[in-house]
């Protein structure tokens, strides 16, 4: 059964709720983002040899789940997923998950993280089977997810992350999908930020490897 967008959507723009009022859209989006990827490597890689991830041993969503309603929520996320989960994946600038300034303190960053992981538990979120129609659901959804962080920061949409289109031109224009590219290719983007046009030279190279085989 294909993952339906609309309830996807649904869920993660509820995700938001749980955060808006400690933060403005351009903080909390980070702390969204970084949910939906782990709760997405998890289920497609958890387990899984060779991966194009690797999801050490106690830190998968599972892991993250076991923590909600903990005293130490937020400092054991960091120490029991984040940071292995960085260090595997050599993954830098990842959020903390620990800062009261963000997330409140006390009871409050407790109920907040809770409720946070609680949502993308729902059963309809589940990535290791379900597929939007051939779409990439992950892509989607996030792109879906700066549309409206930048509405929500008062910005146009170029102003906040690369716009699809302009992405999607520019991947054409480095020539990757002529490349014969491997798992150990890599693209430099000097001025990275929400990651859009990475993803975007990325399927242009999926692209091509789809055609040699």
């Amino acid at each position: 059964m294909a993952l339906k967008k609309s309830e996807l959507y649904s869920s993660l723009w509820s995700s938001c709720d749980e955060l808006r009022g400690g933060m403005d859209a351009s903080q909390y989006k980070d702390y969204v983002l970084v949910l939906l990827f782990i709760k997405y490597v998890s289920d497609k890689y958890a387990g899984v040899p060779y991966a194009p991830i690797t999801i050490p041993p106690g830190a998968s969503f599972k892991d993250m789940v076991a923590l909600k309603g903990k005293p130490d929520i937020g400092d054991q996320i960091n120490k029991k997923i984040i940071g292995p989960l960085a260090n595997a994946n050599k993954l830098s600038d990842m959020p903390d998950f620990n800062e009261p300034g963000k997330l409140g303190s006390g009871k409050e960053m407790v109920e907040r993280l809770t409720n946070l992981i609680a949502i993308f538990e729902n059963k309809s979120l589940d990535f290791s089977k379900n597929r939007a129609e051939g779409d990439d659901i992950l892509g989607d959804a996030y792109e879906y997810l700066m549309r409206h962080f930048a509405t929500e920061s008062g910005k146009s949409k170029g102003q906040f992350y690369t716009r699809a289109e302009v992405s999607r031109v520019i991947a054409q224009i480095i020539g990757i999908h002529d490349a014969a590219t491997t798992s150990a290719t890599t693209v430099y983007d000097p001025t990275c930020g929400s990651g859009s046009l990475l993803l975007k030279v990325g399927d242009e190279a999926v692209w091509k490897l789809y055609q040699l085989f």
